[in-house]
């Protein structure tokens, strides 16, 4: 898999078009169960292929399970120097309801290491589970801000079919999570993060000055990315690619010198959709100018129009020519951004 890896850097290098790679992220799966040689040889064979700025941001995904003292402490004489650790939450019960494969101990040891050797790490909380009262919730965020953490990444707990959570919420083991708690926990997370310093850049996402994700942020600002490996997707700033799910019949076509990857053209709905989605999410918001320059007065007008409902009921807000929600309207983020979408245009 990791020749594999290697090899399909090599063959898509020309879609780079010599433009700077300013981030490396291992994510997907565990990547944390790549050796130092194995990490150090992928971003060593990126630098051979194309045009990497001076200090990119390299980041590696993990588990507490997956971060003993002694991998910490491998991780940080390797290049990486950003770490994004699925942590979820601080209490034992939470964790084996989300079949999580650490515990509360494993959470609190892998940080107080991790802390020890990077500088620049973010972790992931869930809220509104069922039975996490607001005093347990706050807990969990003053537990992850007293490891001096400067980023955060916070969800809503989302209840997948054929899963184990979805068929204990089915027997009545445990209750469906409720949106209005979903909603108060947001309202606290935001409220805390922000006293202590942090930013709210993203409608899920905090980060302290300095220590915005540039990976995320590439995402949500429509740049240019390319996904390696099975299951990879990548966008161009026209269309979009995934590659093939399946590993074995990954590792066959790039064997055979192909690359098995689909591709969908984005029609300018498409675009403008995806740009609505995003911006609204973000504290960039959606720039009014950019709307008319680059998708025309038609989407301008008809964005006016479907917006107007939102402003009056100080759910979004203009300034400054930009879109934005208002604290009122964050966690209703989403919901407002389909009823901006242009559907069926082209």
């Amino acid at each position: 898999m990791v020749s594999a890896l290697a090899k399909e850097i090599f063959m898509r290098k020309k879609e780079s078009d010599n433009e700077l790679i300013e981030t490396i992220y291992f994510g997907g799966g565990t990547p944390s169960v790549l050796t130092n040689e194995e990490i150090n040889f992928l971003i060593s064979e990126v630098y051979k292929n194309y045009n990497v700025s001076e200090n990119p941001e390299i980041t590696l995904e993990a588990n507490p399970d997956d971060l003993s003292a002694e991998r910490i402490l491998e991780l940080s004489k390797s290049p990486i120097n950003r770490l994004s650790i699925g942590i979820q939450s601080f209490y034992e019960e939470d964790l084996k309801m989300m079949n999580r494969a650490h515990n509360s101990a494993e959470a609190i040891k892998c940080l107080q290491e991790a802390t020890k050797y990077f500088d620049n790490i973010s972790l992931d909380l869930i809220y509104g589970i069922p039975g996490l009262t607001d005093e347990m919730w706050k807990q969990n965020i003053e537990t992850a801000l007293s490891f001096g953490i400067p980023h955060i990444s916070s969800y809503a707990l989302t209840v997948e079919p054929k899963t184990a959570l979805r068929k204990l919420i089915d027997t009545g083991k445990i209750a469906e999570p409720q949106d209005e708690v979903a909603s108060n926990h947001f309202m606290i997370l935001v409220d805390t993060l922000q006293k202590n310093g942090f930013i709210h850049y993203e409608l899920s996402n905090f980060g302290k000055e300095n220590y915005f994700s540039k990976n995320n942020s590439a995402y949500w600002l429509g740049k240019k990315y390319i996904g390696i490996g099975p299951s990879a997707h990548s966008y161009d700033g026209e269309k979009r690619g995934w590659n093939v799910a399946n590993n074995s019949l990954y590792l066959k076509s790039i064997q055979n010198d192909e690359l098995s990857i689909e591709t969908e053209i984005l029609t300018v709905s498409d675009r403008y959709n995806e740009y609505i989605m995003t911006g609204l999410r973000t504290i960039w918001g959606v720039s009014l100018e950019r709307i008319e320059t680059e998708f025309g007065l038609e989407y301008l007008n008809y964005l006016n129009k479907q917006s107007q409902k939102f402003l009056n009921d100080d759910l979004l807000s203009i300034e400054n020519n930009i879109l934005k929600p208002t604290s009122k309207g964050k966690f209703l983020t989403d919901g407002i951004a389909s009823d901006l979408f242009y559907l069926n245009l082209e």
